[in-house]
């Protein structure tokens, strides 16, 4: 993965990042949604545990999307796909070189 990325894949990178995160932003928003139309918990529950997902999805984003660069490329794919950004399919479009190499990572992480 510490190869310079192929410029096919840059511009696809580029092309499908902000596709990617609101795909998953689309899903996270109906979690945190449903965390607040839970009556079975109360208003600060609700309030509490909505905050807290929130912030672990902030979190995410500025891991995976903060700093795009071309030489970050690839170790940004990894963890996009490893939490959910990017998924399987998405990865496709990209090189055989570069698709095989998240892969085999994400199966090496924890």
């Amino acid at each position: 993965m510490h190869n310079k990325p192929l410029e096919s894949d840059w511009k696809i990178y580029r092309e499908r990042v902000s596709e990617w995160r609101e795909r998953y932003l689309e899903k996270k928003n109906q979690e945190i949604v449903a965390i607040l139309e839970d009556e079975g918990k109360t208003p600060t529950e609700r309030f509490w545990e909505a905050r807290r997902a929130m912030d672990e999805e902030a979190d995410i984003l500025t891991t995976c999307l903060d700093g795009h660069s071309r030489s970050k490329m690839s170790w940004n794919l990894l963890l996009m796909h490893g939490h959910g950004l990017v998924l399987d399919e998405d990865l496709e479009e990209f090189s055989d070189g570069l698709r095989e190499s998240i892969l085999r990572s994400s199966r090496e992480l924890p």
